[in-house]
């Protein structure tokens, strides 16, 4: 399976040598495993659908904290090289460099 998830909550560590073909970056889940993002809710299936099977790209889902942890100016992930502005964020990797940076997850799909 290429779903690769990193600890919750990751650190930006993690993405060091990344050998991944994407990033994904979401909400982490709460005590009850579910994820406190609705539009991470709405794309989990499509998550799921896109990279589960064998001849699918690689996918690394980075669990960027809980909301107040997400929220804060200061979540390591909001700041460079990632700069994410919104979960759920997929950027494909290249060559160690981010190559494509897709707003809409359904861009992946298509």
């Amino acid at each position: 399976m290429p779903i690769h998830y990193t600890v919750d909550p990751a650190t930006p560590d993690v993405l060091e040598g990344v050998t991944e073909d994407f990033i994904l970056f979401y909400s982490s889940r709460d005590e009850h495993g579910k994820l406190w993002c609705p539009d991470c809710v709405d794309v989990e299936e499509i998550v799921s659908k896109t990279f589960e099977s064998a001849e699918a790209p690689s996918v690394l889902i980075v669990w960027v904290g809980q909301r107040a942890q997400w929220k804060t100016p200061s979540n390591p992930f909001r700041a460079e090289p990632w700069k994410v502005g919104s979960i759920p964020t997929i950027i494909r990797v290249k060559d160690v460099s981010v190559s494509i940076r897709l707003g809409v997850i359904s861009s992946v799909v298509d």
